[in-house]
Order: C-alpha cells, then structure tokens, then sequence
C-alpha cells in the first residue's frame, strides 16, 4: 500500500508561467523524494509599471512516502 502525501509551493519566474511550474518541480524535487504529480491552483502576475516583471504559481505538489 502507498501513503501520498501533499505540500503547497510558490514559485516564481521572469520569463514564463510554464518556467515557473518547472523551477517549482525541480526544485521540490532536491527536497522530496518521490515526487509524482503536481497540480497548478493559481497563476497570477506581477506587473511594474504596466509590464509584467514576474509569474508566479501556486501548486500542490505530491509524493509517495516510502518506508
């Protein structure tokens, strides 16, 4: 039987949404073993001076504990 358990990050980029997602999983990844699925609860920008200076996501992030 597997046990999974679920935590919630933020991450941010400047390029893009999807840049974003991705330095999100790779960085929960150096953290928690087992990493197996994510899903994407928020997207929001922040704008300076009417331009977008930076994406931000928010995510729960699942994994298989193991003993």
């Amino acid at each position: 039987m597997a046990v999974a358990r679920v935590t919630e990050i933020t991450a941010s980029s400047k390029k893009s949404f999807e840049d974003a997602i991705e330095e999100g999983i790779a960085r929960a990844a150096k953290t928690l073993k087992n990493v197996e699925g994510a899903w994407i609860q928020d997207q929001k920008v922040v704008v300076e001076g009417g331009k977008i200076a930076e994406y931000r996501v928010n995510m729960k992030v699942t994994f298989i504990l193991v003993d």
